[in-house]
């Protein structure tokens, strides 16, 4: 378990398809009492009202209080970051988390990080991890991926990132949507040390 002050964890959420893995995630963390740092880009809002009954609100603040409701979390818990709040912590390797996780990460981000473009609040946060060598873990979630996908997340790998593709296993059997999607956040939590009891592990059943 880390020390208080590393129990920050930043996410970013990006226009690509699987919302319920970076909101299952934001759930987990909280759960496991981790403070979050949270960063939605306008086309992952678009995305989350598409792929799930979410009703998420269009200001920051508000989004801040209806999802800190939605999973019981402590007052200030969870704090929602828009794209272009550059006085936020997550701008500044001072303030910034060691850790952070974009799920889902679509390939216009992922090239982004990889040219070091930080042209949002999320993209200069993944920077900052970076330079900062600290963990930065990417979900990303397309198919297939083409050559100019494979090179960047090849550069990214390089430099220490985690490139953890949202591809869940079928050992478990599941037999629900929610056991598929708690699959690949288990393997993203693992990445964070954090301990879980999502699924059930290879060989130990």
């Amino acid at each position: 378990m880390p020390p208080k002050d590393q129990r920050i964890v930043s996410v970013g959420m990006t226009g690509a398809s699987g919302t319920q893995y970076g909101l299952r995630l934001v759930e987990c963390l909280l759960h496991a009492d981790y403070q979050i740092y949270l960063m939605l880009t306008k086309a992952a809002q678009i995305v989350i009202g598409s792929e799930t009954d979410l009703a998420l609100p269009g200001r920051v603040a508000e989004q801040t209080r209806y999802l800190t409701k939605l999973y019981k979390a402590r007052e200030g818990q969870l704090r929602v970051f828009g794209d272009e709040e550059w006085t936020s912590p997550v701008a500044s390797g001072s303030g910034a988390p060691h850790v952070m996780v974009i799920c889902p990460c679509s390939m216009a981000t992922l090239s982004a990080i990889a040219a070091g473009a930080s042209e949002n609040l999320l993209e200069r946060a993944a920077d900052v991890v970076l330079k900062e060598r600290g963990n930065l873990v990417l979900v990303p979630r397309e198919t297939p991926f083409s050559a100019i996908h494979l090179e960047n997340m090849l550069k990214l790998s390089r430099l220490g990132v985690s490139i953890l593709p949202a591809n869940p296993g079928f050992y478990n059997r599941p037999t629900k949507v929610e056991a598929i999607v708690d699959f690949v956040v288990a393997r993203i939590l693992d990445q964070l040390n954090i301990d879980h009891n999502l699924m059930q592990r290879w060989g130990r059943g």
